[in-house]
Order: C-alpha cells, then structure tokens, then sequence
C-alpha cells in the first residue's frame, strides 16, 4: 500500500483500522565504479514495498536523499546537511502525526543517516517535553537499517564474511540487481585494497569530508568486494528482509 497512490479517504479509512506506516530512507551517493547511485534508498524502497504489499501496511515514499557529505568527491552524489535531513524528518514525523499515524517506522539504508534521524526523533520529542504537556506521547517512532535486520544480517555473514565490507556492499548490490535488472548486472572487478588499520575508525560512515574520504577510498569501495553479488543473492535478501521487517513491525505496533 503506497501512500502516494491512495486518496486521502482511503488513508483516514485505513487509519480508522491501523495506524502504522513505514518510511523509507536511503541517499542518492556514489556506489563505486559499478554501483548505481540510488542504491541505499532503492534498497530500503523494494524491502519496504514487499512488506507493505503482503502485509496491507501503508508505505509512504521513499526519502532519497540523505546525509551524503563524505561522498561529495564522487561525481553524482547529492547530500543533505545533517541539519537539514533533521528537520526534514522531523516535519515529516510532525506531519504524519497530525493526520492520525501513531506508529512510524523508518527503514533506512544509509548509515549516514542514522544520527540526524535519531536527532530528529528526539526534536519531536523534546518539543513536548518542554511544552509540559503532561500526557504521554500517542506517537512512537523506530528507526532500524534494513542490514541489522537478524535474517537480512546472517546471509551477509554466511555469503560474504569479511568482503562485505562498508560500503557497496555486495549484499546492497545484489539487491539492486535484483530490484533493476535492466540497470546493473554482474561486473567483473577485483577486490578494492585494503586501506589498513584506520578503516575501523571510519566504519559505519563515521567520517571526515569529501576530500579525505576521496584520498583514502580511491574508487569509493570500503573494503566491500561488490563484484561477489548476485542477482539471485538480491532476490533472497528482498524475501528474507521483508520478512524480517514484519515480525518487527507487528512487535513494534503492539507494545505499549
């Protein structure tokens, strides 16, 4: 169920019966020299949509753009300040609220992210909190990765071990290839050098600017060897991420 692609009385008539939605949020950023572009928000969009489509739950459309700076040396990337994606998330919580939603789920798929929707989670909050408003909070928001989801998570280990690496994934890849067969295939590429030691200070995209990303990431690769994907790899992280996704949304909606 995409919101976009509802009328307005048949969303109040769904809230009147449920009030859950899943936000998709990724980035519009360099993927190497093989990856597509979209990919971390193409990734959390298909996962999402396969939920929503099998299990009745209104999607809202996807945030493509994201936090992104450390990408700008890559011709193609567009970012958000981190300033900006808060407040673009936290009017699109306020707004959702206001309509009626009452439990909003982000999936997202780009780590830069994870720390300006988390601010803008805590600004909705904090709003109320100040205010004195002294009656608890109808609305409850989770933020979740589509790759720490347990399934999702276990086949990255099993197939690609230490070669999924940080960034282009050969998970996210093959989830693309699975997604827009007629924009990404196989590609034959050796595995992208190791940069040493200082990769664990810079895993989960804690780092500097575009500049220094650039010097130390040559061909944008993080120690990810993309070219292991696969098609049908995709097609299984789909299935087992959207599965994943509904046992924890059907949690996440029931708690109190």
């Amino acid at each position: 169920m995409r919101l976009e692609l509802m009328t307005s009385p048949a969303v109040a008539a769904y809230l009147a019966e449920r009030q859950g939605i899943v936000i998709p949020v990724g980035a519009t950023e360099q993927h190497g020299p093989d990856g597509l572009i979209g990919t971390d928000h193409l990734c959390a969009e298909v996962i999402a949509r396969r939920f929503g489509q099998e299990h009745g739950v209104m999607v809202a459309p996807t945030l493509s753009y994201g936090m992104s700076q450390f990408h700008l040396g890559f011709a193609g990337t567009i970012t958000l300040r981190p300033s900006t994606l808060t407040a673009l998330v936290h009017d699109i919580i306020a707004s959702l609220a206001a309509t009626g939603f009452t439990r909003l789920y982000f999936l997202n798929g780009h780590g830069g992210n994870l720390a300006p929707v988390r601010c803008a989670i805590q600004e909705f909050y904090a709003a109320r909190s100040l205010s004195g408003d002294a009656t608890p909070a109808k609305v409850h928001c989770r933020l979740r990765s589509w790759w720490e989801m347990p399934s999702a998570d276990a086949l990255r280990k099993a197939l690609y071990g230490d070669q999924e690496g940080y960034h282009v994934t050969p998970s996210e890849v093959a989830i693309t290839m699975a997604s827009h067969p007629d924009h990404i295939t196989r590609f034959e590429r050796p595995a992208p050098p190791q940069p040493g030691q200082d990769v664990l200070l810079h895993a989960g995209d804690n780092y500097y600017d575009a500049a220094d990303y650039r010097a130390r990431y040559p061909d944008g690769r993080v120690i990810s060897h993309s070219a292991l994907a696969t098609r049908e790899d995709g097609d299984r992280f789909i299935a087992l991420a959207a599965e994943d996704l509904a046992r924890d949304f059907a949690l996440f909606c029931a708690a109190r």
